[in-house]
């Protein structure tokens, strides 16, 4: 075949041929592009969920209790509140640059953490390590895609999924180290991250590699003005009151109140809004009416709702058991914030191996759906027995439907993008990227939003009934850790009824993995039997690619 064929198109134009990836993906240059983009996706990751473990030491350290939710709620509102407007300044704008300015975002965001003299300034922080985290998420999405081919693509974007599987399992577990270690302090939960990235930063402005311009010939003014400004405010003032409401409700405040409404009904008004604005352009200049920031021409096709769909249902089986395996094991093992962090090694190990599996197999074999299909139902087993879970449940049988869990996710959680990017034109490349990116972070975000709720408002009302003497924010402060104390003082039956107690809980969480996984397994049911990529093969001595079946030929069909 022809070179042309060995390369990939980015908005209708040829990815230069000398790229690495495409003839030198053996090269140390391009080891050191791959392994930096890869070790700020970590990084960013790792900062989702590294907090799980420092928040006691934090409080103890800064005070303010009452501001302990918006520790982990200001990270998700940066990110998912900038998925939307990221994604589409990636399609206006130079891809390096935009991902160097996310790196310096994050980096920022980060030092304001570590050196935050209050509980005030570590929120700011950590909205901003969220917001400048996202665009290292979709710019490393979006590099991987413009400089490997097609064939390539699935491998390069499993090695994404992996280092975020394995920075999302491993910062409870860091977390966790730096809680125990009196020298270190939690402040080096957010110092290592500046750390990682001084020494990243060398290849990051001198080895990285351009990629072709999303709008050639377009002058920065012009790009500028193509922006959806009103659909970004809008998207993001929905999205931040939604996961305000559903993060505080029943915790800080309770849902029957002004607050709570007030907050429903704000992101209720602003999602009608968004959606009229969206669907009529509004706001937008004559020559820009087909910029609109959500891609709703991906929308209307039913096969990129089902992968989206699919991406969301499995942050879920992802993130529901790596927060909350560690709370089993501390509460129900009384194990240390380092050891119950240690436990999620199973998980992690086995994940990893099903995301290099898929990556590396879906490729070579063409066929996406027996992934999903077979995933889903090994997730749904996996879920159905942590529903059995009891204080009594050996580490073993955990650590057995953990394996069997991670595994069946593993075999689906990241196989939406290199699909989805097949299924569309090379001009929608970075939309279907940003698109697929909304369901995995707001997977990611609701997942984490609504099993936090359930399990707090459930275990506080469980062991409100045990300790009637205590007040519910004292019990909602020692459960999460910040007045350990008050169970360790308390007689072996009590402590017996409250570890049942905060075991029942965690099991109301496990439904959702439960309710996650049998949409899968439907979802699954409703793709197509087709086979997809580009099959690697050798040919006249040179390396060609031969084709199996295009999208665009069988979506016609």
């Amino acid at each position: 075949m022809s070179e042309t064929r060995a390369s990939t198109t980015v908005e209708g134009h040829e990815t230069a041929t000398n790229v690495p990836g495409h003839h030198d993906s053996k090269s140390l240059t391009w080891f050191l592009v791959v392994f930096s983009l890869l070790a700020a996706l970590f990084l960013f990751a790792l900062d989702n969920t590294i907090v799980a473990n420092v928040q006691p030491a934090i409080i103890g350290t800064l005070g303010e209790i009452e501001k302990l939710p918006w520790i982990s709620v200001a990270f998700a509102l940066g990110a998912i509140a900038t998925d939307l407007p990221w994604g589409q300044i990636y399609g206006h704008f130079n891809n390096k640059f935009l991902f160097l300015a996310s790196v310096v975002i994050f980096e920022v965001g980060s030092a304001v953490c570590g050196a935050a003299p209050t509980m005030n300034a570590l929120i700011v922080g950590r909205a901003i390590c969220g917001i400048g985290g996202m665009g290292i998420y979709l710019g490393t999405v979006n590099m991987v895609s413009a400089l490997t081919t097609e064939a390539q693509r699935p491998l390069y974007l499993g090695f994404v999924g992996l280092t975020w599987g394995i920075g999302t399992i491993l910062g409870p577990i860091i977390g966790g180290a730096f809680a125990d270690n009196t020298s270190a302090t939690w402040r080096w939960s957010f110092y290592i991250n500046l750390c990682i990235g001084g020494l990243a930063a060398p290849v990051y402005f001198w080895l990285l590699p351009q990629t072709p311009s999303p709008r050639p010939g377009q002058s920065l003014l012009t790009r500028i003005w193509a922006l959806d400004v009103v659909g970004m405010v809008l998207s993001a003032g929905a999205i931040t009151s939604l996961i305000m409401a559903i993060s505080f409700g029943g915790s800080l405040y309770a849902w029957g109140s002004g607050r709570i409404i007030g907050l429903f009904v704000c992101s209720g008004v602003l999602w009608l809004l968004f959606i009229g604005q969206q669907a009529w352009s509004l706001g937008l200049r004559p020559e820009a009416q087909g910029q609109r920031l959500f891609p709703t021409t991906l929308v209307r096709s039913w096969e990129m709702d089902v992968l989206f769909a699919q991406m969301a249902s499995a942050q879920v089986l992802v993130m529901v058991p790596i927060y909350f395996l560690p709370i089993l094991f501390q509460f129900a093992h009384n194990d240390s914030a380092l050891a119950s962090g240690v436990h999620l090694l199973p998980f992690v190990l086995v994940l990893v191996v099903a995301v290099m599996l898929n990556g590396a197999l879906m490729a070579q074999l063409g066929y996406y759906m027996p992934w999903y299909l077979a995933g889903a139902c090994l997730a749904l087993a996996g879920s159905a027995l942590f529903y059995t879970v009891g204080p009594d449940t050996s580490s073993a049988r955990l650590y057995g439907y953990s394996v069997l869990t991670a595994f069946g996710v593993g075999c689906y959680s990241q196989a939406g993008f290199p699909v989805a990017q097949v299924k569309v034109s090379p001009a929608k490349l970075t939309q279907a990227v940003a698109f697929i990116g909304v369901g995995q972070v707001g997977g990611i975000a609701l997942a984490l939003t609504i099993s936090n709720t359930i399990f707090l408002n459930k275990a506080t009302s469980r062991i409100s009934t045990i300790l009637p003497q205590q007040s519910r924010s004292t019990i909602q402060q020692a459960i999460s850790g910040v007045r350990a104390e008050l169970f360790s003082s308390l007689s072996v039956a009590q402590r017996q009824r409250v570890v049942a107690a905060i075991v029942s809980s965690v099991d109301d969480v496990f439904v959702l993995m439960i309710a996650a996984a049998a949409l899968s397994v439907v979802l699954a049911l409703v793709m197509k039997r087709e086979r997809l990529f580009v099959i690697p093969s050798k040919g006249d001595g040179e390396e060609v690619e031969e084709e199996v079946m295009t999208t665009k030929e069988q979506s016609s069909q």
